[in-house]
């Protein structure tokens, strides 16, 4: 069977079909493509300046791999270093997407760091799941291991004097987030997810988001293109993962396999209709710190959810 020839350079067999943009692409036209689009979201958001020092949270999946190459090719790589959080779950064995990660950076120049959980917040996500069973306590592991992740990040990120942390956030995720924050009428989180965010305390590190316009299933075309062997079993612990998010998510796939493309004019129309409120949440007073770590808090809390959640199972 012959197949079809890119839509863009008219030259070369396209590998992919773009269903956003019903493009039949070839590997070079698909890879200039993700890599314009990134480049023309920092840009427009400002997210990183050229001679910042970045922070790559990378966890050795496929999104985490485009992020590593893309920011390999549009920012200086001395300026790079990136972080691998080991969660510290039984069972769930990353060596080998280790290997390949380190394999990868090595070769781009760029330092990198591997570290668990529990060496820079204490307690792994096993410790905290026995913690709370122990304790008759129904907690989702995965608010456990997202919010000791942020805490974990942000630390090292402090400790390396970075400008910013650069996330693998996709579209598909910013997405879920945007819904789930109308949803619940949470208008703070709903601007704090903004590129333009405010920054409601000295003691984080700015997070950027430069894939937040590139599909899921776009960086698995990527990683794949490029022969990179992402990592392929699912956390056992997914089986308790928060329930609106996971229903939000299995919403907005339905309606992108209807119509493709809503999920992409979801979020920039709600980027565009929130930089009207965002400048009005940068006038918002420091957070306050919590009484036992000092770290940041939401207002009118003096313990924050990490602390929260380490006294829930008993770590603290």
């Amino acid at each position: 069977m012959e197949l079809p020839i890119c839509s863009i350079c008219r030259k070369r067999e396209a590998v992919t079909y773009q269903l956003h943009t019903h493009l039949a692409l070839c590997k070079e036209c698909f890879v200039n493509d993700i890599i314009k689009r990134v480049e023309n979201e920092i840009k427009k958001y400002r997210l990183i300046n050229q001679n910042e020092k970045v922070l790559l949270a990378i966890s050795g999946g496929k999104d985490s791999y485009t992020l590593l190459d893309v920011m390999s090719k549009i920012h200086d790589p001395s300026k790079l270093v990136a972080l691998t959080l080991i969660e510290g779950i039984e069972g769930y064995n990353r060596d080998d997407v280790l290997d390949s990660i380190r394999i990868k950076t090595r070769s781009l120049g760029i330092d990198h760091i591997v570290l668990t959980l529990k060496e820079v917040v204490g307690a792994s996500v096993d410790d905290f799941v026995r913690g709370i069973k122990y304790r008759g306590i129904n907690i989702s592991p995965c608010t456990y291991c997202g919010i000791a992740r942020r805490r974990a990040i942000n630390i090292k990120a402090r400790e390396l004097g970075v400008d910013k942390v650069a996330t693998a956030h996709v579209l598909d995720d910013e997405a879920q987030t945007y819904v789930m924050n109308l949803l619940r009428g949470d208008m703070t989180r709903l601007v704090q997810a903004h590129p333009r965010g405010p920054q409601l305390s000295k003691l984080f590190v700015r997070k950027v988001k430069p894939l937040r316009k590139v599909y899921e299933r776009e960086t698995a075309i990527y990683a794949y293109l490029h022969g990179y062997k992402f990592q392929e079993r699912e956390c056992p612990y997914i089986i308790h993962r928060p329930t609106l998010r996971a229903r939000i998510r299995d919403f907005l796939y339905r309606l992108e396999l209807e119509r493709p493309g809503s999920l992409l004019k979801l979020v920039e129309a709600l980027d565009e209709t929130l930089d009207n409120y965002v400048l009005n949440y940068h006038k918002l007073p420091e957070l306050p710190r919590c009484r036992i770590c000092g770290e940041p808090t939401s207002y009118d809390r003096d313990l924050c959810k990490f602390c929260e959640l380490l006294i829930s199972a008993g770590l603290i």
